[in-house]
């Protein structure tokens, strides 16, 4: 027994430094280990659990110093828990933790520190020990020691509580126990973390939030949770993976640009993984062709991985290992096994000696130790759980594939199982066996697994993985019958968590409606802040920015005119080029965090309309702060009726002259800036050292302090037309804005009319708009939701028949407008009259039609109703073809 301190952590600290390449099993891990990660304490007793991201009360502090942070009882944490999901780095803050003490960096209080990975741990499961006994086994260079002397200031780490398949007993395990007392290795943590054994010893637990919850709050003094790396860690990891700069900066640009892949990223682990493909392919794909999904990413690296492997022996070995782990990790997913003894592995046809345990050491590792009768066991794991839920799901494709089997399948004696006997699997079977198995499995634990199925389901990543799935199967049709059963299940479903699990998978398939999906949830409620946690609107975000074709133009309306929509949707926001936030009532919380999002260095927005807002002077403040922000990159900002006066103008013109470099465009009709805010505004037009080119003024009066006067024009709003909505026998200008009679061919699309000439228009209204149109022969001027039925020649399809629109028709001098089975005919005085204008105000459930004569216009028609969803402005043309024998062209075209 060794009884200096000293010696023993002597001992210690050069074990962990001699070892330090072990612990450090490559170069990526160790530069990962050299960035200072970002720890949040979320709780102070352990007494309750913090879901989500950022909260109030979350306080950073840096791991070298958890321990001396006070609890609220008022005395430093003994016990620590980290909490955190998957790949975030929970492992390497340990292994960084160890090297400071080891080096004297840091945490030099503690005598000794014994780190215990709990995977390791399960070798010795039902053998008995006492905690030195343990220590010895455990890290085979330290001799046994008096674990309890009062004069060692003792820390034990246990990393990966979760991952660890020793069953712990909180419940029983009450009564104190000696340090000398031989007991099993899971009573002697249980002990250890209830403060039974050794109560003056510190302990630090890592884990995730579910295992986290078990331990009883008595027994935890903090909990600390690991959120990854920020916007600017990533960069730093990146120029520190790749040493060469111009390389570095190049690789981090591209990244930036593939939003699912830079989110994602804030995992150390994704970090690593992404590392490892990019630096394999940058030279040698078009930048277009690099992986830009979660799918494609991991598809890659086990490419990689393969690769390395047939540079050193057989391709068939290969091929076969990489099946035997994919049958092995499938297995024991199902089973909620992270650990595996030797017989599970040979059930799988696996056998690891000391050569192949080497061969894929970046996705499997394996652990040895001695039992009490000298026998060498061993157990082993992947690397991350990730990889595993990845080749679980390469063994679901390759036995669809090269066996057409459905592995999901939960009970063999099934007529299902007998079919492939006599007929091709289906693709869409597999999808829905797997989605149900996936929803009805505790916790989502299944869901990453699902994601991997779904994406390996598409035949680019099949061709990836040629090796292992030649020929890849077609599977566009399946795929396609697969997307449409999942929005069926969208549209018959109410819980969100069901409904989030569908989106990802429509993602994973590069469905482009996923967006679309989301929005209507959104507009239906189906989906609100109140019923989803902040980790689910995580997840929505992540679909959202994954979708970029859809980040050209973020529509508020589109989604929902909640306030609080638009602070949780402000990251897509802020990755947008334009943003439609007409007719909002923006609060002085919206307006700051829309202020942050102009002040980002890696906000994308360059457009901004905030018409109809009523933002009034002190909103105008509040958005100039982020205005004369250095990092403020908007080129067009729309403020017009938002009743801005001279002090607001003042605002503004402060704001631009101390970042004159950016706005292009500002607009600021139908408001009242005053002599003096006119004055600075068309200054700064004129100056060359501002920017803006098009300034657009319209006093409302002659003195400053005149008030706003209600004209319904100022509500003017730019329409366009929907190309996938408009009927086959319409013709649509190149514009955009006009339409008239005749017929064109389009390609099939689900928004199409089928059969009445009808088109809507793309964007949903703002709050209170107003536009005109110029028209000819017999049309609809309509206002519709954007629900309406598409197909068949029922009035449920028909503008004005039903409950989703509205219309005024003209022919002629005559008029009618139709609501459901509200109707009525306007006749006005004989003479021609061409052009009609409508009036919308959605809050106060306004729609009126007006006749233009002479830029008069004169009243026809005014309903009044609550309006519940988005509105879009809808036209059609010559409905029952009464003109066709005069050889008229009816016509309609925006003014």
């Amino acid at each position: 027994t060794t009884s200096s301190p000293a010696v023993l952590q002597s001992i210690l600290q050069n074990m962990f430094i001699s070892v330090k390449d072990d612990w450090l099993e490559n170069h990526d891990e160790e530069t990962l280990c050299y960035l200072d990660p970002e720890l949040f304490i979320t709780d102070e007793r352990g007494q309750h659990e913090v879901t989500g991201s950022e909260t109030e009360t979350s306080k950073l502090v840096n791991v070298s110093s958890m321990f001396q942070h006070l609890s609220r009882r008022g005395k430093s944490s003994r016990t620590v828990v980290t909490k955190g999901c998957a790949g975030i780095g929970k492992s390497f803050l340990v292994q960084q933790f160890m090297l400071d003490w080891a080096e004297k960096r840091f945490n030099q209080e503690f005598h000794l520190v014994f780190p215990l990975d709990a995977r390791r741990l399960c070798l010795w499961r039902g053998e008995r020990f006492t905690l030195a006994e343990l220590i010895h086994t455990d890290l085979q260079n330290v001799r046994e020691t008096s674990c309890d002397s009062s004069e060692f200031k003792l820390l034990f780490i246990i990393d990966g509580l979760d991952q660890n398949f020793l069953e712990f007993d909180f419940i029983s395990g009450t009564n104190k126990s000696n340090a000398r007392k031989s007991s099993r290795v899971e009573v002697l943590l249980t002990k250890l973390i209830m403060k039974k054994l050794l109560p003056a010893a510190h302990l630090w637990i890592t884990t995730q939030s579910e295992t986290a919850s078990q331990i009883p709050p008595e027994c935890v003094d903090m909990v600390t949770e690991l959120r990854g790396f920020s916007d600017l860690q990533k960069d730093e990891y990146f120029k520190k993976r790749f040493r060469d700069e111009p390389r570095a900066r190049e690789i981090i640009s591209h990244i930036k640009t593939l939003k699912m892949i830079h989110f994602l990223c804030r995992m150390p682990v994704f970090c690593w993984i992404t590392a490892v493909v990019l630096e394999n392919l940058w030279e040698t794909r078009e930048r277009g062709a690099l992986p830009s999904t979660l799918t494609e990413m991991y598809t890659e690296f086990l490419v990689v991985q393969i690769n390395h492997m047939k540079e050193k022996y057989e391709t068939g070995k290969c091929i076969m290992w990489i099946k035997s782990l994919a049958k092995l990790a499938f297995k024991q997913l199902l089973r909620d096994n992270t650990v595996f003894t030797e017989e599970d592995l040979r059930s799988c046809g696996l056998t690891v000696t000391s050569e192949r345990s080497e061969w894929f050491k970046e996705i499997f590792k394996t652990f040895s130790g001695k039992m009490s009768d000298n026998y060498q066991k061993m157990i082993s794991c992947f690397t991350q759980s990730s990889i595993q839920k990845f080749l679980a799901a390469v063994h679901v494709i390759t036995s669809l594939v090269s066996k057409n089997k459905n592995v999901m399948l939960e009970s063999w004696m099934t007529v299902e199982n007998w079919l492939p006997c006599f007929a091709r699997t289906s693709t869409t079977k597999l999808h829905k066996t797997a989605l149900k198995r996936t929803l009805k499995t505790p916790n989502g634990r299944l869901l990453l697994f699902l994601r991997f199925v779904m994406g390996l389901s598409l035949q680019t990543n099949q061709f990836l993985l040629h090796d292992l799935l030649a020929p890849a199967r077609s599977t566009s049709w399946s795929n396609q019958k697969t997307i449409k059963y999942m929005k069926r299940k969208i549209s018959e479903s109410t819980s969100p968590e069901r409904v989030l699990v569908l989106f990802l998978c429509l993602n994973e398939l590069r469905e482009d409606s996923v967006v679309e999906e989301i929005q209507m949830c959104l507009r239906s409620r189906c989906l609100s802040k109140d019923k989803l946690s902040p980790d689910q609107w995580s997840v929505l975000i992540l679909i959202l920015l994954s979708s970029e074709k859809h980040l050209d133009e973020f529509d508020l309306s589109k989604y929902s005119e909640s306030e609080e929509v638009l602070l949780q949707l402000m990251p897509v926001l802020e990755a947008s080029r334009k943003a439609l936030l007409t007719g909002c009532r923006l609060s002085e919380r919206s307006l700051e965090a829309l202020s942050l999002v102009l002040s980002s260095q890696s906000s994308n927005l360059r457009e901004l309309d905030l018409s109809n807002s009523d933002l009034q002077d002190s909103g105008v403040k509040l958005l100039s702060v982020g205005l004369q922000s250095p990092n403020c990159k908007l080129e067009s900002l729309r403020m017009s009726n938002c009743l801005v006066a001279e002090a607001g103008c003042d605002c503004l013109a402060s704001a631009l002259n101390a970042n004159p470099s950016h706005l292009r465009e500002l607009d600021l009709r139908h408001n009242n800036p005053g002599e003096s805010g006119m004055e600075q505004l068309v200054a700064g037009l004129e100056d060359p050292a501002w920017s803006l080119e098009t300034l657009r003024l319209d006093h409302s009066g002659e003195q400053p302090d005149v008030k706003l006067q209600p004209d319904i024009r100022k509500y003017t709003c730019e329409l366009e037309l929907d190309p996938n909505t408009i009927n086959q026998n319409l013709k649509m200008s190149q514009s955009r804005r006009k339409v008239c009679s005749g017929y064109h061919e389009y390609p099939d699309h689900f928004e199409r009319f089928d059969f009445w000439p009808q088109v809507l228009c793309k964007h949903a209204l703002p709050g209170r708009c107003y536009w005109e149109v110029k028209w000819k022969g017999l049309v609809e001027v309509a206002v519709s939701y954007r629900g309406i039925r598409r197909k068949g020649n029922t009035f449920k399809s028909l503008f004005g028949r039903n409950d989703k629109s509205w219309t005024l028709t003209c022919g002629l001098n005559r008029f009618g407008v139709f609501h459901d089975k509200e109707k009525k005919e306007i006749r006005l005085p004989s003479r021609v009259y061409d052009r009609v204008a409508v009036y919308v105000d959605h809050p106060a459930g306004i729609l009126s039609f007006y006749v233009v004569s002479f830029d008069t216009l004169i009243h026809l028609h005014t309903f009044h109703t609550t309006f519940t969803k988005p509105l879009y402005a809808g036209f059609g043309c010559d409905r029952d073809k009464a003109f066709d024998w005069l050889k008229i062209r009816s016509s309609v075209s925006i003014c």
